[in-house]
């Protein structure tokens, strides 16, 4: 028999041995510029250190609120909100503020499909300098459209609802999630607006900006910015996908050339995810926080692929919610290099964050994900557009 002290001996060589190979043949740490393309996914690049974003930036100089002659450019704040998320929706306003707003002093937008009331009105007056509009939502853009019917659709509801899909039996959910795809731009006090940062109640901003973001936009020709990236339930969105197909055969003129469809149909990462959805890799921007030029959304290919879904019928026959709309038409028809990862804007909506590491962020974990479960971590879709489309 070898003795104790042999096996330890040997035990610990071996452990030695495995240590070393790991060294030697690890893959290095290196800060990645704007627009590099991750292969392989060896650590969360929010852990390197972070800093504004290239192109040209705008300070905080002249943006007083009552000036007229500032530089401001035609953009808002939005947020859809009802009269009892009052409280929530003042903690947005104040984290926003005090990291961004109070700087620039961009107006804000709410959107209700009920009259605000004074008290909402009085306690979001009071939570900033800058203009603000309180706009009712047209009937016309709200109500169930006149080709779903109801009957189907609460039996579709009892059959979501049996796979645990969220919120498929309400039927104001589903309204906004068609509002949010292709009714909110449409609104005749945006008619003039061109930009639009969506605000969303009970939301936490832990970074200070200190540049413009909407001239960023601007000046650099992007189309939509994101902070988060996840995979969504399949179970929800089963038919968008061959719904899709079907649009794109008809119009294939709408892809884009250097279009995101790798991020879109990837089956490796989450083969699950793909086979449930038909196709559809499921990845999509978090869009309760979204930094967008809302002239996509007002172009011919757009509305027609947003026509094609609402006749569908998969607002409210599934649980389509705008966040793969929106994101599965800016991976078709949009330049995939006009799309911008804010990773300096440090952002949480429950239970997911963005946590750049960077000095000017506070409360923030740096590169934490989220701060539920584990099991949560591998909703986590950024690895996918770093790998396909990089970080730019």
């Amino acid at each position: 028999m070898v003795p104790k002290v042999v096996r330890i001996l040997g035990a610990l060589s071996a452990a030695l041995f495995f240590y070393l190979v790991f060294q030697i043949f690890r893959v290095p740490v290196v800060d990645q510029p704007s627009g590099t393309k991750l292969d392989t996914w060896s650590r969360d690049p929010n852990l390197d250190p972070t800093g504004e974003p290239e192109g040209i930036l705008w300070r905080a100089d002249d943006y007083a609120a009552d000036n007229p002659n500032s530089p401001r450019i035609n953009a808002t704040l939005l947020a859809l909100v009802r009269n009892n998320e009052v409280n929530q929706m003042i903690q947005s306003m104040t984290d926003l503020e005090r990291t961004w707003n109070s700087k620039f002093n961009y107006p804000w937008t709410f959107f209700n499909d009920e009259d605000f009331t004074d008290e909402f009105k009085r306690r979001t007056r009071a939570a900033t300098k800058a203009e603000i509009r309180y706009e009712r939502i047209p009937k016309e853009h709200w109500d169930v459209p006149s080709w779903i019917n109801e009957d189907l659709f609460r039996e579709s509801a009892k059959v979501l609802k049996e796979k645990d899909v969220q919120y498929s039996d309400m039927v104001s959910y589903h309204q906004m999630c068609r509002w949010n795809s292709g009714m909110f731009y449409k609104h005749p006090a945006l008619a003039e607006t061109r930009y639009y940062w969506r605000v969303e109640p009970n939301v936490h901003f832990f970074c200070d900006v200190d540049y413009d973001v909407f001239r960023f936009m601007a000046d650099n020709n992007k189309t939509y910015g994101f902070t988060i990236n996840l995979y969504d339930s399949p179970e929800s969105l089963s038919t968008l996908w061959p719904e899709t197909l079907k649009f794109i055969a008809q119009h294939p003129n709408y892809m884009n050339p250097n279009n995101a469809m790798s991020w879109l149909t990837d089956s490796a990462r989450r083969p699950d995810k793909n086979l449930k959805a038909n196709g559809y890799s499921t990845c999509h921007f978090w869009s309760n926080f979204e930094i967008g030029d809302m002239n996509f959304w007002r172009s011919q290919a757009y509305e027609d692929y947003f026509n094609h879904l609402d006749r569908a019928g998969g607002f409210f026959y599934e649980r389509w919610g705008d966040a793969p709309v929106h994101s599965i038409a800016l991976g078709m028809l949009e330049d995939a290099s006009k799309i911008h990862w804010f990773r300096d804007i440090g952002y949480q909506h429950i239970p997911f964050f963005n946590c750049p590491n960077s000095p000017k962020c506070r409360h923030c974990v740096t590169g934490r994900f989220t701060d539920g479960e584990a099991w949560l971590n591998k909703e986590d879709c950024r690895p996918n557009w770093f790998k396909y489309v990089g970080m730019g």
